[in-house]
């Protein structure tokens, strides 16, 4: 397409796009270059004086034992997150493709968790399993005669975080696989029914191959979910405790920049989480192209 015949002016382009730029650049870029940079630096209280220590922040995150059970908190916390998110989506998904009277409401009902903001379901929850005044314990109490320590067991606190942080985004991915599920070829899994493949091997032979190109998509920003988008449930239900056992690194970036003012630490972080997400985007892309089957 001719760009002169668009536009009168060659110029008339970048000026349109020139608020775009200004806002990506002040908003997005520089900080990053910005966060980058501090990451060399050892800060003081309230940034009255820096030093320059080049690598001795990332140097002392990877020595730290308290910053290595962070980092294997959230490698525990992302992967089940993620496992079970996708799962529980898929297998909901293909239910409530069904032709069955009610599936609307139904649909509905699966994908409104989704539109609830972490900070409102991680408050929901937190009058939910209240170790004193809580409904679950209620419950647990009058029929089994238990009353677990959700917030203060290890185990079960981060349980609970994985089970909220699930609960929260298995409506995104029923949105998306059910757009997936509705637009298979049809006649190739009518052709698998006549041939006499059972749902199960319909299913797993066909379908699931087929959602491929979805599955990878999924894959992707629910990773990207599990890192980024865990903050309000930690902040709201167990505080990174007990003992650091639900600490997550995007919980003690905020802690060590706004609460301990190590802001050199919490840029190295920052960066250690941003070139953790690049990589593992990186892998998913290229590990699931390659295995993609796309349907004609």
């Amino acid at each position: 397409m001719d760009t002169h015949a668009a536009y009168k002016s060659r110029w008339l382009p970048w000026v349109l796009l020139a608020p775009t730029f200004v806002i990506l650049l002040v908003f997005l870029y520089y900080p990053t270059f910005e966060t980058f940079i501090l990451s060399l630096y050892r800060v003081a209280f309230f940034g009255l004086s820096k030093q320059f220590v080049g690598f001795g922040n990332y140097k002392e995150i990877f020595t730290n034992p308290e910053y290595l059970q962070i980092f294997w908190n959230t490698a525990i916390f992302a992967f089940l997150v993620v496992l079970l998110s996708m799962s529980v989506g898929l297998g909901l998904s293909v239910l409530a493709n069904q032709k069955i009277r009610g599936r609307g409401f139904y649909r509905l009902m699966l994908i409104w968790p989704y539109a609830l903001s972490p900070a409102v379901a991680g408050v929901i929850f937190l009058f939910l399993f209240n170790e004193q005044s809580g409904i679950v314990n209620y419950l647990l109490g009058i029929t089994l005669g238990i009353t677990p320590n959700w917030l203060t067991d290890p185990v079960l606190a981060m349980a609970l975080l994985i089970f909220v942080a699930v609960w929260k985004n298995v409506g995104y991915n029923v949105v998306f696989y059910i757009a997936g599920l509705q637009n298979l070829p049809g006649e190739v899994l009518e052709a698998a029914l006549i041939d006499g493949a059972t749902p199960w091997q319909r299913f797993w032979k066909i379908t699931f191959p087929l959602l491929g190109p979805m599955t990878i998509f999924l894959l992707i920003m629910n990773t990207i979910y599990a890192f980024f988008d865990a903050f309000a449930f930690v902040d709201l239900l167990t505080k990174g405790g007990p003992s650091n056992a639900t600490n997550l690194l995007i919980y003690n970036i905020y802690r060590d920049g706004f609460e301990y003012y190590k802001t050199g630490l919490a840029a190295a972080q920052s960066v250690i989480l941003f070139v953790a997400v690049v990589i593992l985007t990186i892998i998913q892309l290229r590990f699931g192209e390659s295995r993609t089957h796309y349907g004609g």
